[in-house]
């Protein structure tokens, strides 16, 4: 059985924004009986592996998080929320079926389909996923030989590499995967990541609102503007032909 417990990471020492505030309170509603819980440096030890390490040292709490949710919960279980996640519906029948995480944009040819943990992760404890994504993490570092930092792949794309590897398919639908019901964005992302439109059904139980604190606030003020005013049609297709330059 899941433990009750939601966990969430708020690093760097900085008060919570509203939209934060607002989507816990969400989680309080919808979940009554669960103590929600905050991870910080003072209960994580952020120097855990280089990877972490080096992140908090760039100021990039985001990437520390994507650590730090798999420790917590191989180590204790219960669900994790970014912050930027808003419930809106119960989840006591996803529950009943277990140990779940949804994709944050449906897999289509043109190479979407990337499972998001922070949209959403129930596990329990001492599950053989969470341990491969643990290793995957204490085997990369985050500052670069270079010196330029590790941020052009997320916890999103590690997550899906990892599940491919126990044998995720990149098709619509529910699918199972190493003990893990896998869900179609509409269950916990109805924003389109790349189009910015709000496409909720009867299946949908909470909004990923996309704070995205690792990204550049200027940068993604410019670019929200321009997919605002853009057609969806026009977003979707400019999407696809990056996916055919790579």
């Amino acid at each position: 059985m899941i433990p009750k417990i939601i966990h969430y990471c708020w690093f760097g020492r900085n008060c919570l924004p509203p939209l934060a505030e607002k989507c816990i309170a969400s989680w309080h509603k919808y979940f009554p009986d669960y103590e929600v819980k905050e991870w910080n440096e003072d209960n994580f030890d952020v120097n855990m592996i280089p990877y972490t390490k080096e992140a908090y040292e760039a100021k990039k709490y985001a990437f520390v998080s994507d650590y730090a949710r798999f420790w917590i919960l191989y180590n204790y279980g219960g669900l994790y929320f970014d912050t930027d996640v808003e419930v809106i519906k119960s989840f006591d029948e996803i529950l009943s079926k277990g140990p779940y995480m949804g994709f944050e944009r449906n897999p289509d040819k043109w190479g979407d389909g990337l499972v998001n943990p922070g949209l959403g992760l129930a596990a329990m404890p001492q599950q053989p996923l969470l341990k491969e994504i643990l290793v995957k993490y204490q085997n990369l570092n985050f500052l670069l030989s270079d010196g330029s930092l590790n941020i052009s792949l997320t916890v999103v794309h590690y997550t899906t590499q990892v599940l491919e590897k126990f044998g995720l398919k990149r098709m619509k639908g529910i699918q199972t995967v190493a003990d893990f019901t896998i869900y179609p964005s509409e269950y916990f992302a109805p924003i389109d990541f790349v189009t910015k439109r709000m496409h909720i059904t009867d299946k949908t139980l909470s909004v990923h609102r996309y704070m995205a604190s690792w990204g550049e606030q200027k940068d993604k003020t410019v670019t929200d503007y321009i997919k605002h005013c853009l057609p969806e049609w026009c977003l979707i297709w400019f999407n696809r032909l990056k996916y055919y330059k790579r």
